[in-house]
Order: C-alpha cells, then structure tokens, then sequence
C-alpha cells in the first residue's frame, strides 16, 4: 500500500457546495473518498479507451422478440467473435409479449469489445443497446 499523499484543489463555492450535496446523497464519508473514487473512475475509463486495454464489460440490447433471425443471428455473433475474448455469461428476460433484454458479460481487447458490441446494437431488430466497460487490470486502492 501506497503512502497516502495530501494536496489541495481549489474551485468555486457554489461547484464545492452541489459537490458536497451530491456526495452526502451517495454516502460518502468525506470529500477526499469521494474524490478517490473519481480519480480511480476516471484512469479506469482512461484503461479501456485504450486499444489494447483489457476490459470486462456488459453488452445490454432491447430488442423485438419476433424479429425474424434475431435470436439465431446473436448467437452467431457470440460464437464468431468468441476469439476476442469470452462471453463469461448472457442473461435473457421477456419483458413483455413483445419485447426482451438480454445482457451478455464479456471480456477482451477494449476495441474488440467496442467492435462487437457495435455490431450486436447495431444488428436487425435490436430497439436499444449500450456498452459498458470497467478495466480489468486493478488500481491500487488504499485510503
């Protein structure tokens, strides 16, 4: 563990009082946790913007459950793409008569990962889908 290191940060008061707001609505003990945990959010998402950043993530996609295809076609994806990486796990719900959600946990080279996600959103059928990435490689945490 690292030796812990004081600074100071200067900001205006009325961005200092909505960030106080904000962080007791959150829960955090004090200014310098919560500003911890931005500074670990933002080299995290530094991590896997990188190409060749290592990321686990989750594709989340809404789609027509009678798209015609759809279902056979997102497997196919799964299984074409699984040298990138692996899809650890997928999740499917019916939402309704008509619609469901599936959301696959995956692991890999960040832009493999941004490049098959693209293609999942964007395939025939799919009403929404988002990525969302962390890295994968831990930073040091201390307090």
């Amino acid at each position: 563990m690292t030796k812990t290191q004081r600074f100071g940060i200067s900001m205006p008061g009325d961005l200092l009082e909505a960030f106080d707001e904000l962080i007791a609505k959150q829960g955090y003990a004090n200014r310098s946790e919560a500003i911890r945990h931005i500074v670990r959010d933002f080299l995290i998402q530094r991590q896997w913007m990188m190409p060749e950043g290592q990321v686990v993530g989750t594709i989340t996609i809404v789609y027509d459950h009678h798209a015609r295809g759809l279902q056979s076609r997102l497997i196919e994806l799964q299984h074409e793409h699984e040298h990138i990486g692996r899809i650890c796990c997928s999740t499917h719900v019916h939402l309704d008569h008509d619609n469901c959600v599936e959301v696959m946990v995956i692991q890999g080279p960040a832009e493999e990962v941004r490049q098959l996600a693209d293609t999942i959103i964007s395939a025939r059928g799919v009403k929404h889908g988002q990525l969302s990435c962390t890295g994968v490689t831990p930073l040091k945490h201390s307090h």
